[in-house]
C-alpha cells in the first residue's frame, strides 16, 4: 500500500489543530462531526488518536484508535475508521475495545465513513448496521447505570494482544523488534 495522497492541510474538528489533509482524513473529520452535530457528544467527550501499544512475543506495535467517547469518566465506545468494507474490521475492533482500558469499553464502531456496524463488546456480536445505529450521547448516559464494564481474565487479553496484532501489525513496519 502507497503513502496517502496529502491534499494539504485542514482543521481538526475536535481539537482545532492543523493536520495533514488526505481522504481518509475527510472521512474521519466527517465522523467526528456526525459524533458531536448528530450524536450530541461534546468535543471534550471525544479523545481522538487514542493510543493503544501492542506487545506480543517480542514485538511492539502502537495501535491507534481514531475515536474514543468517554463519559462520566469511563470509556463507553470506541470508532474506528477503515476505508472499503466494515466486516473484516470487526474483530480488530472488538479486540481492540477488550485491550484499551483496564476494562472492556462496552461498545465498539467500525466505519468507512459511509456505513457503520455497531458491536456489543461483552457478546461480541453486531447490533447495529448503519452509522444511525450509532448510540447518541444521550442514549449512553441514559444506559450508564446499566452498562457493565468487566474485566476479562489474563488469559483471554493476550489472545484479544494477538488477534489485534495479526490484524494490525503483520505487515507493517512494528516500532520496536528483536530478530
Amino acid at each position: 500500500m502507497g503513502a496517502p495522497l496529502i491534499l494539504g492541510e485542514l482543521v481538526d474538528f475536535i481539537t482545532g489543530r492543523t493536520i495533514t489533509d488526505t481522504l481518509d482524513e475527510r472521512y474521519r473529520q466527517r465522523i467526528a462531526k456526525i459524533l458531536v452535530e448528530e450524536k450530541g457528544y461534546l468535543k471534550e467527550d471525544i479523545q481522538i488518536q487514542r493510543e493503544l501499544p501492542l506487545l506480543v512475543d517480542a514485538s511492539s506495535y502502537l495501535c491507534k484508535i481514531d475515536f474514543a467517547v468517554v463519559l462520566n469518566g469511563k470509556t463507553v465506545m470506541i470508532v474506528r475508521f477503515g476505508p472499503g468494507s466494515i466486516v473484516s474490521r470487526e474483530r480488530p475492533a472488538l479486540a481492540a475495545a477488550r485491550l484499551l482500558e483496564p476494562y472492556t469499553v462496552p461498545f465498539a464502531v467500525v466505519t468507512n465513513g459511509k456505513e457503520a456496524h455497531l458491536i456489543d463488546t461483552a457478546s461480541g456480536r453486531v447490533i447495529g448496521r448503519s452509522l444511525d445505529s450509532i448510540p447518541s450521547r444521550s442514549d449512553l448516559l441514559d444506559r450508564f447505570p446499566n452498562i457493565l464494564f468487566t474485566c476479562l481474565a489474563e488469559k483471554r487479553l493476550e489472545k484479544e494482544r494477538r488477534i489485534l496484532f495479526a490484524f494490525e501489525a503483520i505487515g507493517t513496519c512494528p516500532l520496536d523488534s528483536e530478530h
